[in-house]
């Protein structure tokens, strides 16, 4: 009885030690998941072929690699929109950019000008407004191109300080050929084909008016010919000025409300955005944070310090990466000086696939590598919108998995957003899923069993993952004619359209199942698949649901909110100047002196 007692009150004080270990075990376990920080990396144009992790074996990605290899890679990471600007806007708030009106129904489907008065809504909610009402420091630091002012030139309505971040530095519109000196322009095809013959036949209509006027042919009143002149005139003017002064008009270096730097200088361009974001983390080491490094990185205008340039094996494209790749490590390593590696999630992506069209006036390639998938970006081929994803967060994400599930951009919204506490908007509609219980292994499906491919404001295509099948099936309504007819991209009009005659409608839709044929290669017809108007009928009825859940809004990429509008053109000095200022140069240099 007395060894019976001893072994029972042993067996006792071990039940309550494995206990108490457990409860020690699972407090941690809450701990690590509550409040982590965010660091979200997002590259511009960036090719999923690029990537060693994606298998790239020509550019050397070694830091970008090492987040794939300590966490997760999402081979099915779909971006919400082939372009720049409605990509983003649903990356922040969760959404289709159809909802948000940052979706066009004319052919322009980004912002080009820092005084158009379209922008992200202040009605939208983004992750970066709840985080920080959480308690969170917030920080965008790059590339912002979601707008700017409304309706003067410092109301900042659509201002990153104005949808939820502490603190800003970057550009407000994007990195364009035109903001570097000797890179060529963006514009001038379309100038050419659209302005120039107009102007011309303007031209020659006024001056042959005036000409029977003189002769006495016809009576042409000489105030109207001398308005119409005038207003000619006046509008070549306005059109010459903004042109020869776009640089400086638009590519700009900002800090929070004020411009440092106009026009633009690439010099160490990249280090100084990794300075910015190192700085803010060391600055916010005992509080939770959200960090977006959006990288101007690899839109064109290409660059690359001296430190890397000439490095690569595949030219200046190639240095630009790999350059990206090293600021990936500093970020890294001041997260290890700090022990905040495992108070962290980590992610990387691109807000759309490589610019395929992207090539130099001495015709060097400068746009990516979509690896195996057809076209690239301003196509919802899949070359366009599957992109790199990858997710870290050591002792909560298992290291070294790959996912083949549909997720999308949208899906960081409500990850980071429960993660951080916060309750999700429940009065709109959120397209987004969270990814944790995927990423910890917890369900093995995602919650994407339908996404919607926009081209523009435009439905372009469907893709369906059954939940009792294996098949991704991917509808097409249209497609983007390629030219030359034989090549992957839209070479003459250096992006591809989305209505008109830029596109080739079908119907019955083109269907593909990508688990079979992620190169989407051959079209399946109702000989190859036996199932083949079942699939599309209830593509066709998801499609309706979708469309019944959209409401009107205004069109924040209408031509009225896309042109330049000179009362609210942003300006460090005046337009007499030439809006030149460069007081980031003249802080470096007062800081060497100093030192």
């Amino acid at each position: 009885v007395f060894l019976l007692f001893l072994y029972t009150r042993k067996k006792m004080r071990l039940l309550l030690f494995l206990t108490v270990c457990q409860y020690a075990i699972n407090s941690v376990h809450t701990y690590s998941v509550s409040n982590p920080n965010v660091v979200l990396l997002m590259a511009d144009d960036l090719g999923i072929g690029d990537l060693g992790c994606y298998g790239n074996r020509t550019l050397r990605t070694p830091y970008i690699d090492r987040l794939a290899k300590e966490g997760v890679t999402l081979n099915q990471h779909i971006a919400a929109s082939p372009l720049c600007t409605p990509s983003r806007a649903a990356f922040l708030t969760g959404r289709y950019p159809i909802r948000s009106g940052m979706a066009a129904f004319s052919r322009v489907g980004v912002f080009l000008f820092s005084a158009s008065s379209g922008g992200l809504p202040s009605e939208e909610i983004t992750f970066s407004k709840l985080l920080k009402q959480r308690g969170y420091e917030t920080a965008l630091i790059g590339k912002w191109h979601l707008g700017m002012n409304c309706e003067s030139s410092n109301d900042f309505c659509h201002h990153p300080l104005s949808h939820g971040f502490d603190y800003f530095y970057g550009l407000t519109v994007t990195n364009l050929r035109d903001c570097k000196p000797g890179q060529g322009s963006v514009f001038l095809k379309g100038i050419q084909k659209y302005l120039v013959i107009p102007v011309q036949i303007l031209g020659v209509t006024l001056v042959s008016l005036a000409v029977v006027h003189y002769v006495g042919l016809l009576k042409v009143p000489f105030q109207a010919l001398g308005y119409c002149l005038l207003l000619t005139a006046i509008s070549l003017a306005v059109l010459i000025f903004f042109f020869y002064h776009f640089r400086h008009l638009n590519c700009f270096l900002m800090r929070d409300h004020q411009i440092i730097q106009q026009p633009l200088s690439y010099e160490n361009l990249t280090q100084r955005l990794t300075t910015e974001a190192v700085q803010f983390i060391g600055r916010n080491t005992d509080v939770p944070f959200l960090l977006v490094l959006s990288y101007l990185h690899v839109h064109t205008a290409l660059y690359a310090s001296n430190m890397f340039r000439g490095k690569s094996k595949h030219g200046l494209y190639g240095d630009a990466v790999e350059e990206m790749d090293w600021s990936v490590g500093q970020i890294l390593n001041v997260l290890e000086k700090y022990n905040l590696r495992n108070k962290t999630l980590i992610y990387f992506s691109s807000d759309q696939g490589a610019h395929i069209e992207e090539i130099s006036s001495s015709g060097e390639v400068h746009g990516g590598y979509n690896g195996i998938y057809k076209g690239g970006k301003s196509t919802n081929w899949e070359g366009g919108i599957r992109v790199p994803g990858l997710l870290r967060w050591p002792g909560v994400i298992p290291a070294g998995t790959y996912m083949d599930e549909p997720t999308s951009n949208m899906d960081i919204f409500p990850t980071i957003v429960k993660l951080a506490g916060a309750q999700l908007p429940y009065d709109r509609i959120i397209d987004g899923h969270d990814l944790m219980p995927l990423l910890q292994g917890k369900v093995t499906r995602s919650k994407h069993e339908f996404l919607f491919h926009y081209c523009n404001a435009y439905l372009n295509a469907v893709r369906w993952h059954p939940g009792n099948s294996e098949s991704v099936w991917k509808a097409f309504f249209f497609t983007p004619n390629f030219n030359p007819e034989d090549s992957n991209g839209c070479y003459d009009s250096h992006v591809c359209f989305c209505h008109g005659g830029f596109i080739t409608r079908h119907d019955p839709p083109l269907l593909f199942d990508l688990s079979r044929d992620p190169e989407e290669k051959v079209p399946l017809t109702p000989k190859t698949e036996r199932r083949f108007y079942e699939i599309l009928r209830v593509i066709q009825l998801a499609v309706a649901n979708h469309t019944r859940s959209l409401q009107a809004v205004p069109d924040q990429l209408s031509w009225d909110n896309l042109l330049w509008k000179p009362w609210l053109q942003p300006c460090c000095s005046s337009l007499f100047q030439s809006c030149y200022c460069d007081f980031e140069s003249e802080d470096s240099l007062l800081e060497v002196h100093s030192g």
